[in-house]
């Protein structure tokens, strides 16, 4: 019996669109059209990386900005195919390859109070981003992609919100913003927590449960535990990891809540269960019961950052500083507003929980 291909292709396209389109990628004229712009976002990265190891500094935000520089590649035939590859199949690749940094004994480690903490700073920040877009009469995506980036982990989470989030140009200025602020203000956090728990009296576990509960990105809470003591950043560590382990639900709820009732969805909105959270999920159980070799760990958390610099650079260059700058000041206000809730509330039930 023959099979009809052009049927099976058919069957796809009207069935599992993303599936098809993510096949579609990788045929060879795909491949052709985008490594161009593939390389440019490969360059740059490369380049953030160079600055970042040599001179200091966050390797995501280097990326960022000096794919702003290169903006006016975004509409160029020959390049734009690859940029929009990485902006958005290397993103969700390296979002997924998170996973493999996670095990549940790790989470389960930090005890029941810390994740109890870490559990209610999350519900509360992303409940606050949302009643900030109200009060500062922004659209509500824009208050749930703030909120999370800041109550998860930082610039990672915005790319993993943003994905299933509706696919507007609004929303993808708005993810750039918040990239470059959570980075900013994480970065600036490392340096001003350290000092911060000293004064408040914390002890060493105190300490790092505020680090880890607070800190934006996973880089900077290791660097400010480790300021403080060994202890306080090992805590800080493990309480951090148990906030990116909260990505997946509140990443699955998120693709649930842009469905629309009548199962149609949003224009350009992924899947309902998207595939990278999947493969997010399959990691975290495949590192917890030890079936991934460290070297191999190793591996896919050094795949997991590159994919998720060249996507950072691509999305760079695919927005001007005009774009950003048309946002306002009210965007900027929130970051900086729920960065600081999130703060409070933290070091708030630390100390109630003495």
């Amino acid at each position: 019996m023959k099979t009809n291909s052009s049927a099976i292709t058919r069957v796809v396209d009207k069935n599992i669109p993303y599936l098809s389109s993510a096949v579609a990628i990788w045929r060879p004229r795909a491949v052709l059209r985008s490594w161009p712009g593939v390389a440019i976002a490969l360059v740059i990265a490369l380049s953030a990386t160079f600055i970042s190891s040599n001179y200091g500094g966050p390797q995501l935000l280097y990326a960022l900005f000096f794919g702003l520089a290169f903006h006016f590649l975004a509409s160029d035939p020959t390049c734009k195919p690859g940029i929009e590859f990485c902006s958005k199949v290397l993103l969700r690749t390296g979002v997924a390859l998170l996973g493999a940094r996670i095990t549940f004994n790790q989470i389960a480690s930090v005890g029941v109070t810390p994740l109890l903490i870490v559990v209610g700073g999350l519900v509360a920040t992303l409940g606050f981003g949302y009643l900030l877009a109200k009060w500062l009469k922004r659209p509500i995506t824009e208050g749930i992609l703030s909120g999370g980036s800041v109550a998860i982990c930082g610039a990672s989470a915005a790319l993993a919100i943003s994905a299933v989030l509706p696919q507007t140009k609004e929303n993808e200025k708005f993810t750039l913003l918040t990239v470059v602020g959570v980075t900013s203000l994480s970065t600036l956090a490392m340096i001003v927590y350290p000092l911060l728990v000293k004064l408040l009296g914390f002890d060493p576990t105190e300490a790092g449960v505020f680090i880890g509960g607070t800190i934006h990105d996973v880089a900077q809470v290791v660097g400010a535990g480790y300021l403080v003591s060994n202890h306080t950043g090992d805590v800080a560590t493990f309480v951090k990891l148990t906030r990116v382990a909260c990505l997946v639900p509140v990443v699955l709820g998120l693709s649930i809540m842009f469905k629309r009732k009548d199962g149609k969805s949003e224009v350009d909105a992924p899947p309902l269960v998207p595939f990278f959270l999947i493969g997010f999920v399959w990691l975290v159980i495949t590192n917890s019961l030890g079936l991934i070799p460290q070297e191999v760990n190793g591996w896919i958390n050094n795949a997991s950052r590159a994919c998720l610099v060249i996507a950072i650079a691509a999305l760079g260059v695919k927005t001007s500083f005009q774009s950003l700058a048309s946002l306002g000041w009210r965007p900027v206000i929130m970051l900086v507003m729920e960065t600081v809730w999130i703060a409070a509330f933290v070091a708030i039930a630390v100390l109630l929980t003495r």
